[in-house]
């Protein structure tokens, strides 16, 4: 493979990583040859190479693959004339020591003022899949990815694992770049913000620090709970966080539950979080489900085109597997393996054979105890209080919430689930069901608190 080849692959880099994530990572890259198999590339430090193989090291593989099929691995090394200056002659003066530092501290900079994380070229609005649940979520995220005025500061999108939520952030990103190119867009985890955070301690550039979050124009920060109880990282996003509001730039946070219910999270950035638009990505339902699994077939048909599908697979398994769409996509993905390896069709017989682990998975039981005890440390009482004969209000209606929940998640008959409940006639469990029922549409709290419940019990 000759240069001439490598800038060619990176034109189709380019179409894959975005326009940032190439400026950033691919372009400093400098194809230095082949030998023995291995693609050697220099790069200007260390980090950027460790960066680049653990991210992107797969995709530069398989694009150096289509040029040179003998390629088995591709390196990323820092030039040894990189670390010293050439040989000087001997009248030459040498070097100060304040040119080696700038050298040093120029090194330094790269490494520091790269925050950006890579996006998921799968994760765009095209392969998002929308549905009752998810669809609030989906058009707050395409507003925000007009790049149009500030509508809402900030959208914070919640939700358990598998949702959506990360994918929302990537779409949006993706679109900004494509859409409005002159964005300083940053996209990363809390965990990245703040290692960010703590390297600037360490290295005593806290005004680098707040310069290069404080000059962007979209900051996205994914999984921000990861932050909870870490006092001082806190206390800088806050004040980033309030600085990009004072200047009307676009704030866009994910976290696995709505702000209140962080832990550990300081009350003033709890109230920030919730100053602009909070959107809930719910369990999906069974219709998205199969939604989802559609989608996903048809690429699968695409890689296995020999395989053939018996009906009723697709509902099967949008039935079976409900709290998770990675686990439910990648039951999917080992299904289409497992019958190419076999040389099957997909038949219902075969899912259950292949996946019967994942299915068992699924099939969780959830028990009455469980549920009791969830309750009652939701709503902070006892559980003997809960169970026992007090009807006082505080104690009456954590028990018919968790009456109805035993209802709706166990197959427990009511007489048992009243047995279970200090030996309650069926009549009063009937009533607290129905009682929750009605509550459940007339009551916002009711309806939220149902739903954190029924989301905890499942994860």
């Amino acid at each position: 493979m000759t240069k001439t080849d490598w800038e060619e692959l990176k034109e189709e880099l380019l179409k894959s990583v975005g326009a940032s994530n190439f400026k950033n990572w691919i372009e400093p890259l400098e194809y230095s040859g082949v030998g023995d198999g291995i693609a050697l590339f220099h790069v200007p430090t260390s980090f950027i190479g460790n960066y680049v193989s653990q991210n992107f090291g797969e995709r530069i593989l398989y694009q150096v693959n289509l040029m040179a099929p003998d390629v088995r691995r591709v390196q990323f090394k820092v030039p040894a004339n990189a670390a010293r200056k050439p040989a000087q002659p001997k009248n030459a003066t040498k070097p100060t020591h304040s040119t080696a530092q700038t050298t040093a501290q120029t090194r330094a900079d790269d490494e520091f003022l790269i925050p950006t994380a890579p996006l998921d070229e799968r994760f765009k609005f095209e392969s998002f899949v929308v549905g009752k649940p998810n669809e609030l979520a989906h058009a707050a995220a395409k507003r925000v990815a007009e790049g149009g005025p500030v509508t809402f500061n900030p959208l914070f999108l919640y939700g358990g694992v598998g949702l959506g939520k990360t994918h929302l952030m990537h779409a949006i990103a993706w679109d900004l770049q494509h859409n409005r190119p002159e964005l300083n867009v940053v996209y990363l985890s809390a965990e990245q913000f703040m290692y960010r955070f703590v390297q600037a301690l360490r290295d005593r550039r806290m005004m680098d620090f707040k310069q290069m979050f404080r000059s962007v124009d979209v900051l996205m920060v994914d999984d921000v709970q990861f932050i909870a109880g870490k006092e001082s990282t806190q206390e800088e996003f806050f004040h980033t966080f309030n600085a990009l509001v004072d200047q009307n730039k676009q704030i866009i946070i994910s976290a696995d539950r709505a702000p209140v219910d962080i832990k550990n999270l300081e009350e003033r950035i709890k109230s920030r979080l919730q100053c602009g638009l909070v959107v809930d990505l719910h369990p999906t339902d069974y219709e998205l489900r199969l939604g989802i699994l559609q989608s996903k077939v048809t690429r699968h048909r695409a890689q296995y085109p020999e395989l053939d599908m018996a009906e009723g697979v697709l509902e099967f398994l949008a039935h079976r597997i409900s709290t998770n769409v990675r686990v439910l996509e990648g039951a999917l993905t080992r299904l289409f393996a497992f019958a190419s390896l076999v040389k099957q069709e997909v038949t219902l017989e075969l899912a259950q054979d292949c996946l019967a682990d994942v299915l068992r998975a699924s099939e969780r039981k959830i028990s009455i105890e469980e549920i009791q005890r969830r309750v009652a440390e939701h709503y902070n009482i006892r559980l003997s209080e809960m169970i026992g004969p007090k009807r006082l209000r505080n104690f009456a209606r954590p028990r018919q919430v968790a009456m109805y929940l035993c209802k709706q998640m166990t197959s427990r008959s009511l007489p048992e689930i009243g047995r279970r409940f200090g030996g309650r006639d069926h009549t009063t469990v009937m009533h607290g069901v129905k009682r929750i029922e009605e509550l459940r549409n007339q009551d916002a709290q009711i309806a939220e608190d149902l739903e954190i419940l029924r989301r905890t019990l499942e994860s």
